[in-house]
């Protein structure tokens, strides 16, 4: 026996409301191939109407998760948005540079979130929570590079592709793909807002063995809170066709829960095998960001100590960017 809400669905026109459902998965793309024509033929055929409407029913919860994928985007200011997941006691970073904070945004994605800057066009920091099992997770997926626009930006605000063609720069990811531990999580780390032009010697060999370093050493400690980001340091700051802007140098800023204690490892943004390893209160001092706001100052002035980098030579002609 067909139920009241049942019978007053199927008296509605279904495709009708198929429609407004199409536009909320049309806003991200990896949907953007979703369409309800299918489910319109079979409602008006009639076909195995009970079987249709479970397919409405889960067209409907994909575009109700896409939805609250879209609320974790924190549209301007300092205000935390979702992903709480990602941060250290739940708080995201809190950027007290007033020359970086118009415009300034959050925006969450599956394995991490960015704090993004329209006027840098890029991150200044991407957060992840790595943990052993996310890792293992991580291991059996195939890299595919699928660097695209991030279409939740308003344009004027967002890097473009051509950016960076034939700058000589690569497009160096902040939370790396190998981090990833699902398929779209790592098609979401190639959106341009996870992105920073990096040099190409520098990020296939130095910046891949700190990327590697971290790595193993969450597989060691079980789980680490990371934060990577750029430097804008000096007055002469580089911009890729007058609007992305080149970081100086890059961080990638670990902290071990076990040890309660956070470090950075911090490089110049050119060909180098050289690094060095800061606490968390002089880099927030350079950035202009309260990176880790559930920490106390005094908790922020003690250094660990961190793996030593080890590259992967055999990237070295991969197309790394």
């Amino acid at each position: 026996m067909l139920t009241t809400e049942f019978r007053l669905f199927m008296e509605t026109d279904q495709c009708a409301l198929l429609k407004p459902l199409h536009s909320l998965l049309l806003e991200r793309p990896y949907l953007a191939q979703t369409s309800p024509a299918p489910l319109c033929s079979l409602l008006k055929s009639g076909f195995n109407q009970r079987v249709t409407f479970v397919a409405f029913f889960l067209l409907f919860l994909t575009s109700l998760h896409s939805f609250a994928y879209e609320v974790g985007t924190t549209p301007k200011g300092n205000a935390s948005g979702g992903c709480p997941e990602f941060f250290l006691g739940g708080v995201a970073p809190r950027v007290l540079n007033t020359k970086l904070q118009p415009g300034y945004r959050q925006l969450c994605f599956s394995g991490f979130s960015v704090g993004y800057s329209p006027i840098s066009k890029t991150p200044l920091w991407s957060a992840e929570h790595l943990t052993r099992e996310s890792l293992r997770m991580a291991k059996g997926l195939r890299r595919v590079n699928a660097f695209h626009e991030e279409t939740r930006l308003p344009e004027q605000d967002r890097a473009f592709l051509s950016d960076y063609a034939h700058s000589g720069f690569d497009r160096g990811h902040m939370s790396p793909s190998a981090d990833q531990s699902s398929e779209r999580a790592q098609e979401e780390s190639f959106s341009l807002a996870n992105m920073v032009p990096q040099n190409s010697n520098n990020n296939r060999h130095i910046w891949e063995g700190i990327e590697s370093a971290t790595r193993t050493w969450t597989k060691s400690q079980g789980e680490l809170f990371i934060l990577t980001g750029p430097l804008f340091l000096g007055s002469h700051v580089q911009q890729l066709k007058g609007r992305v802007m080149v970081p100086t140098h890059i961080f990638k800023l670990i902290y071990d829960p076990q040890q309660r204690k956070a470090s950075a490892y911090m490089v110049l943004n050119e060909a180098t095998d050289d690094y060095k390893v800061i606490g968390l209160g002089e880099l927030e001092k350079l950035s202009g960001i309260d990176l880790i706001p559930f920490l106390q100052t005094d908790q922020k002035n003690t250094l660990i100590d961190l793996p030593r980098p080890t590259p992967h030579q055999e990237h070295k002609n991969s197309g790394w960017d």
